[in-house]
């Protein structure tokens, strides 16, 4: 009877998950081998899906291999500057004071903002002609990038105006400054150790496992931006921002041609599980856990 009890308390999201998430998970791989476009019945054609995007030389080949190379030059650069810029805040505001408190509220607030607002608002400080930005360096003589409209300064801007969201990482590292023991600090104040030494032997060692978790959903992140792209440059200019992901969700609901959009989110999958496994396996090199015996 208790257990009846148990799982009429689950139900709920026993029943959405198998809604929500088992029934979609298990249709978007067989759509991946059909072809399918909302209006006529899906039409099965195996593998054609996944050889036009990996194996046949085509537009759709080019536009893979152009999204993947953005979305990792993406990645490429919003990663490390991310995980850069959370740390760094993190130590500045890991002080006892309480004005601290108010610090961290201000770095944190925009990780919680609309991103369809961030995106619109960013579009105008980037603006060539009267955006803020360029207005600025006016000022000091200095003439500004095209930003958006240029393919060279497009990615580059989108990663500036992702650094603006680093509060997320940065109260994650907070908990993680918050969680590494006193005593290690004092014994090396005792043997005399500057605050650049205590950084690199006592503070990044014992905070590798949540630089770790933050490197993982970060790359999973990165793989995955949509919102900025689609707002501000709708993947141009000439394909510029032609994110992975917004090349799937043109395919998907712009071209109706969900079998693709299915192959390519199956490839996504397994390129983004690729990089978790080669993580893990990394990992073991340099992620430190209290109280972990090596051999």
């Amino acid at each position: 009877m208790e257990n009846l009890a148990g799982y009429l308390f689950i139900s709920p999201w026993i029943i959405g998950f198998l809604l929500f998430g088992l029934f979609p998970f298990l249709s978007s791989f067989l759509l991946s081998f059909c072809r399918w476009d909302i209006i006529t019945p899906t039409q099965f054609v195996g593998l054609d899906n996944y050889a036009r995007i990996l194996v046949r030389e085509g537009i759709d080949s080019r536009l893979f291999r152009k999204s993947l190379t953005n979305t990792v030059y993406y990645s490429s650069l919003a990663v490390p500057l991310g995980m850069i810029g959370g740390i760094s805040i993190a130590l500045l505001l890991n002080k006892p004071q309480r004005i601290m408190r108010v610090f961290r509220t201000i770095y944190y607030l925009p990780a919680v903002t609309s991103g369809v607002a961030v995106a619109l608002l960013w579009a105008w400080l980037f603006n060539a002609d009267f955006g803020l930005i360029n207005s600025f360096l006016r000022k000091f003589g200095i003439i500004g990038p095209a930003w958006l409209e240029s393919q060279e300064w497009a990615i580059p801007a989108l990663v500036i105006m992702g650094l603006w969201g680093v509060g997320g990482s940065m109260v994650i590292y907070l908990a993680g400054l918050q969680s590494i023991p006193k005593h290690l600090y004092e014994v090396a104040d005792i043997d005399g150790a500057s605050g650049f030494r205590k950084l690199i032997h006592v503070t990044l060692p014992m905070l590798s496992p949540t630089i770790f978790f933050t490197l993982i959903g970060g790359i999973i992140a990165s793989f995955q931006v949509f919102v900025p792209a689609y707002v501000m440059t709708r993947g141009g200019p000439g394909n510029a921002t032609l994110f992975y992901v917004l090349n799937l969700y043109f395919n998907a609901f712009e071209y109706f041609r969900m079998g693709h959009a299915c192959a390519l989110a199956w490839i996504l999958f397994v390129i983004i599980l690729v990089l978790t496994l080669i993580q893990f396996k990394l990992a073991k090199r340099w992620v430190y856990y209290a109280g972990e015996l090596r051999t």
